[in-house]
């Protein structure tokens, strides 16, 4: 079992940076484990994949449309994944998920990810 926290969200202006972070409790495997992924969804839309990171941090995977303003991270030793969100834009507006998955390679898929925490909320004012 695995269980996340995510927090650091808020509202924050046009351009501006947030990093959000995801805290697990983990009782059968160790943190490092798991897949760490991450989702959001805005009101009205489905949920979308936004990137994922391996077991080491040595590997990342991103939705391409947020190449480049997005970065995921992570800290085996805090057991906890990080994403951080620059130049943000009204439209990366959305609740922001973290996922955890025993699977050992990178993905998009959410239905691969056990795990989900209850989300956090990213605004974005312009």
């Amino acid at each position: 079992q695995v269980q996340l926290a995510e927090s650091g969200g808020g509202l924050v202006q046009v351009g501006g940076s947030l990093r959000l972070s995801c805290v697990a409790s983990t009782s059968t495997y160790p943190f490092s484990h798991y897949i760490m992924g991450w989702f959001r969804q805005a009101p009205g839309k489905e949920r979308e994949f936004v990137g994922s990171i391996n077991w080491n941090g040595g590997g990342t995977d991103f939705a391409d449309s947020l190449k480049g303003r997005f970065a995921i991270s992570r800290d085996n030793i805090r057991n906890t994944a990080y994403l951080q969100l620059n130049n943000l834009k009204p439209e990366d507006t959305a609740v922001y998920y973290c996922a955890a998955g025993p699977m050992s390679w990178l993905t998009h898929a959410a239905e691969e990810f056990e795990y989900w925490g209850q989300g956090t909320q990213v605004t974005v004012s312009s």
